[in-house]
């Protein structure tokens, strides 16, 4: 940390920052607006309670963008995935309303948009739901880190969204 700030300073780094916070966070945050909002004001709260006390650090945005990856991150580990039957009953009750729950099979529908996958995203997707393997254990296998292993795991879980949709149109779920 840095010099001691002055309420001044703090106006004057935020004017600098927001702009460039906000996009990292909106960036990470796959279209949830609300959630970049609170992150980014979550960083900007903590920010101005620890520069008070320890003084500004001497990058203030790579300060910022740390501490607002490290909320991120924890907010996804707070939100537990879906299993893959409950993503496909919800792509289902999304597509039909109420009426999604006698058919057609859950089971099969993950299957099917599983299998319209690429390899990689689908053998992600299987150890990490079907298998229960954590992020860790599977970033070892894949040596690469676990904030690589997340993105991919969100890439592979925005994909099998799609293919799921396009499984339930196939199977006459859609309207």
């Amino acid at each position: 940390m840095g010099r001691l700030v002055s309420e001044q300073q703090i106006r004057i780094i935020y004017r600098d920052t927001i702009d460039r916070l906000y996009g990292y966070v909106s960036r990470h945050c796959d279209g949830d607006r609300a959630l970049a909002e609170d992150v980014t004001q979550e960083t900007w709260l903590r920010a101005v309670r620890e520069w008070r006390r320890k003084g500004v650090p001497d990058r203030p945005i790579a300060w910022l963008t740390t501490v607002a990856r490290n909320l991120l991150l924890n907010e996804l580990r707070r939100q537990r995935p879906l299993p893959l039957d409950a993503m496909a009953i919800a792509a289902l009750e999304a597509a039909r309303g109420d009426a999604a729950a006698d058919s057609p099979d859950p089971a099969a529908i993950v299957e099917r948009a599983l299998a319209r996958l690429p390899d990689a995203q689908r053998r992600l997707l299987e150890a990490f739901h079907l298998e229960g393997r954590s992020v860790r254990e599977i970033a070892a296998a894949c040596a690469i880190s676990e904030r690589a292993t997340e993105g991919r795991l969100r890439r592979a879980r925005k994909k099998l969204r799609k293919e799921l949709e396009a499984a339930i149109q196939a199977a006459g779920g859609g309207t």
